[in-house]
């Protein structure tokens, strides 16, 4: 019966595509003589709505048919992975959040391109959107997506750069703060961060943190902080 059923769908579905790949043909062949762009008002509109429709360069990077906590969940996941300590570092998370949500969208641009293309279920159905236009489509999304995936990386090789310095500094300021702190203890005197790195406004250490450091130091190298064990202490 699947075999009967088959063989008389074919003929219909046949003359369907054939009668759609004729009228497609002549509307083709009058492209062809129109090919600086859409020129009637219906073509100018329907352009107008695929540049809006895909948003890749919208102000705004959620678009008004889009999951906003979604969104708020994506941006809250590359701050607990990239954890921005600084307005430049948190401004160059922002933008890896927005970047990455639009090239997200991307694939389901496309996908919905090719969707709109397919030949209408009435073959005396007025073609507005067919194959020649989701390759135009395509085509734009891959220049798109071309430019922010690059706008990606140049972003991400910046924020990596921006910390690794920050990282190094704080690292120098530590150490800094534990060998003075340290030169404190030997003499007796007290000692605040504070007022140790008054003009240093990116100090970011606490007194135990810098108190935690300074011992370490000592464990590295009591040598060279010329500190000794009490003479009455026994080794384990």
């Amino acid at each position: 019966m699947a075999t009967a059923a088959h063989a008389q769908a074919t003929p219909a579905t046949t003359d369907h595509v054939d009668r759609w790949l004729e009228r497609r043909a002549a509307i083709n062949r009058e492209n062809a003589q129109h090919s600086t762009g859409p020129r009637t008002n219906a073509g100018k509109h329907r352009s107008s709505l695929n540049a809006l429709r895909h948003g890749l360069t919208a102000a705004s990077p959620v678009l008004p048919t889009e999951d906003l906590t979604a969104y708020e969940d994506q941006r809250r996941r590359f701050c607990d992975e990239y954890r921005p300590a600084t307005p430049t570092e948190s401004q160059l998370v922002q933008e890896l959040v927005d970047t990455s949500w639009r090239l997200n969208r991307i694939p389901l641009l496309e996908a919905d391109a090719l969707a709109r293309a397919l030949p209408p279920a009435d073959a005396e159905q007025e073609v507005t959107f067919d194959i020649v236009d989701a390759h135009r489509i395509l085509a734009t999304l891959g220049l798109h997506s071309s430019r922010l995936s690059r706008q990606f990386h140049k972003t991400l090789e910046q924020l990596r750069d921006i910390q690794e310095e920050r990282r190094r500094t704080e690292n120098r300021q530590l150490r800094d703060a534990a060998e003075i702190l340290i030169r404190h203890q030997r003499k007796g005197l007290p000692w605040e961060p504070a007022e140790a790195f008054p003009e240093q406004a990116g100090f970011v250490f606490s007194k135990e943190q810098v108190e935690r450091h300074a011992r370490f130091l000592i464990r590295q190298n009591p040598a060279h902080y010329d500190v000794h064990p009490a003479p009455n202490s026994t080794r384990n």
